[in-house]
């Protein structure tokens, strides 16, 4: 397979940058792939070849990316030519609809307006003792099953995964299998074990809808089975997409930011006394992590519009790939990036996206971190791991979210 192959369309005046190979896995799972490096040459707006030898155009600047993830020429339908496909699994089940993200307006807007009322501060607050339980019983089996242990088994995965299931109503005992099945989901190795994934994960969502038809409960797949659109109730599929994306979006981002923010902090030991000690607040620590971590690989989308920016034209149906690491660690608009930096203001990253698409359980996701970092270390004050740190394995190069596939740690 050749590197060097482009879509005839996308243009390189001068012959400036030549096309990065995209995607690459991470060295060090807490920095950008050092592949990604060339990319600089051509900041803000450059080109990476994708699996099957196609270009598209890579977005490195913060600036830049804010203008176009706000820009309605870009389009996130999956089903549009064009839209860039980072693997082959990809490729081959991208014309899938995924409710939400893989959407544009009309039928985003009106998506979202349904979810906006579940996720206000009011609503992420009346979760705040529920989270610090569901933490606090995590850590107490921890201790008592003692160390060592796999941070991401025995705590990173399952926090987040129980907080979306009492969200959604979804009973407790089979928080497991939304572990495993996300996983597979999000990470599968080959076409068959997402199909696969995507599959009984749907199955099980239809069933919990029919039973819940019979039997209301509390949770958001029971109110928004009270909603009554302009077109009417929502019906069983539109119920059980809704879900899927809410289940697998809402656990598997927040569980790797857990798992890499432990190592990062455990990695920058002066960083971490100063949360240890109270001298940082746990909403700094946090917002400068999302920053520095960015485990949001990338955001895709498509031209549906010719779009001139950077001296460059993104002409309609080529691949706009938003390199999210590398957004967060703009020179240009963070000084010294590469640092992890609790007095710099690191609140206007993109981890969370930008513009219409940007994620709706963002606060959902920083008050579980702050819960989860902040209890982890003041109960396990002597928490550290447990192997090397460069036994540490990162997720593969075609995964959608960064992390770890373990973190063995001891206290």
């Amino acid at each position: 397979m050749t590197h060097s192959a482009t879509n005839p369309g996308i243009q390189d005046p001068g012959g400036l940058d030549a096309p990065v190979p995209f995607p690459q896995p991470r060295g060090c799972p807490y920095q950008p792939p050092a592949g990604y490096a060339p990319l600089h040459a051509s900041h803000p707006l450059g080109r990476v070849t994708l699996w099957d030898g196609r270009a598209a155009w890579a977005v490195t600047g913060h600036g830049l990316a804010r203008d176009l993830l706000a820009d309605p020429r870009l389009s996130s339908d999956r089903a549009r030519p064009g839209f860039p496909a980072p693997s082959e699994q990809f490729a081959k089940v991208r014309s899938r609809g995924v409710k939400l993200i893989a959407v544009d307006d009309p039928e985003h807007n009106a998506q979202r307006r349904l979810l906006i009322p579940h996720f206000t501060l009011k609503r992420n607050a009346s979760l705040r003792p529920r989270i610090q339980q569901i933490v606090d019983q995590l850590l107490d089996t921890m201790e008592r099953q003692g160390s060592p242990a796999d941070l991401v088994r025995a705590f990173a995965l399952p926090m987040p995964s129980m907080v979306i299931c009492t969200l959604l109503g979804v009973p407790y005992g089979d928080h497991e299998f939304f572990e495993e099945c996300s996983q597979r989901l999000l990470s599968g190795e080959t076409v068959e074990e997402v199909a696969a994934a995507r599959a009984e994960l749907e199955r099980y969502l239809g069933e919990l809808v029919d039973r819940k038809r019979g039997e209301p409960g509390e949770g958001l797949i029971d109110e928004l089975m009270r909603v009554d659109t302009p077109e009417g109730p929502l019906d069983r599929e539109e119920l059980v997409g809704l879900a899927e994306l809410l289940l697998a979006a809402g656990h598997e981002t927040t569980a790797n930011m857990v798992s890499l923010g432990v190592l990062t902090l455990l990695s920058h030991p002066e960083q971490l006394a100063a949360l240890r000690s109270g001298e940082t607040s746990r909403t700094v620590v946090v917002e400068e992590l999302l920053r520095y971590l960015s485990v949001s690989n990338w955001i895709l989308r498509v031209a549906a519009e010719d779009i001139e920016v950077a001296g460059r034209t993104i002409r309609a149906g080529e691949g706009v790939i938003f390199m999210t690491a590398l957004i967060n660690r703009d020179g240009g608009f963070f000084p010294q990036p590469e640092g992890l930096d609790w007095d710099r203001s690191a609140r206007h990253h993109l981890a969370f996206g930008f513009g219409a698409h940007q994620c709706l359980g963002q606060n959902l996701a920083r008050m579980e971190l702050e819960i989860a970092l902040g209890s982890l270390f003041e109960r396990l004050p002597g928490l550290r791991l447990a192997v090397p740190p460069e036994e540490i394995r990162p997720k593969p190069a075609n995964s959608t979210i960064a992390g770890l596939l373990e973190l063995p740690v001891q206290w």
